[in-house]
């Protein structure tokens, strides 16, 4: 006579409380908006400073005897703002307790970074065959990309300045090296400026 076998059980999960449920649920809406939101942490302020130290740059760049001596000062003015833009933009990210690793942080410099080393390259190489005069258009247009670039995951003040970085880069490649020096001022002093206080005003300084 068949022996009927004993049911197989299954082990079911024990179900997971209420709290558990809750944490999953804020942690995916939380990385949800990081990914899809926009990198709220630029400095305002850090910007309207690097502009106001690139007007000084500008006037003090146009007042040196040879194209070298130019381009020490505004080498120096580089170094100076990438400080400014790097302390005010630490600061800003710890008070709004936004992460550069976020979404929009990551994508945001990710997209930034490759037309400034682009420009540094393109630095070295017209120091070495003498082409400094086209530097203030390359610039202009390659910092003018990186913020469109970069400001696509960011306040849309942030690309609409980028355009007109381009805008002036696009000018300055077929002026002469005098009034390229001034185009330099009118966009890393200027528009710094001016987009520095609508960032400052409408998004958190």
């Amino acid at each position: 006579m068949r022996q009927d076998r004993p049911p197989i059980r299954t082990q079911v999960p024990e179900p997971k409380p209420p709290e558990v449920h809750a944490a999953e649920h804020l942690r995916y809406i939380r990385e949800m908006m990081e990914r899809s939101g926009a990198f709220t942490a630029v400095p305002g302020w850090g910007i309207v400073a690097m502009g106001a130290t690139a007007v000084g740059a500008a006037v003090a760049a146009g007042l040196q005897p040879t194209v070298r001596a130019w381009l020490l000062v505004w080498l120096v003015e580089v170094v100076l703002a990438i400080g400014i833009g790097l302390v005010t933009g630490y600061r800003k990210m710890q008070r709004g307790g936004v992460s550069i690793a976020s979404g929009p942080g990551k994508k945001y410099i990710l997209s930034l970074l490759p037309p400034i080393l682009a420009g540094m390259l393109l630095t070295i190489g017209a120091w070495q065959y003498g082409v400094i005069g086209l530097l203030p258009g390359l610039w202009l247009l390659l910092y003018g990309a990186g913020t469109i670039t970069g400001g696509a995951f960011s306040v849309r003040a942030v690309p609409l300045m980028g355009i007109g970085f381009m805008v002036l880069g696009t000018i300055a490649l077929f002026v002469p090296f005098g009034w390229s020096n001034v185009l330099m001022g009118a966009g890393f002093g200027g528009l710094h400026i001016i987009f520095g206080l609508i960032i400052a005003h409408h998004h958190g300084g």
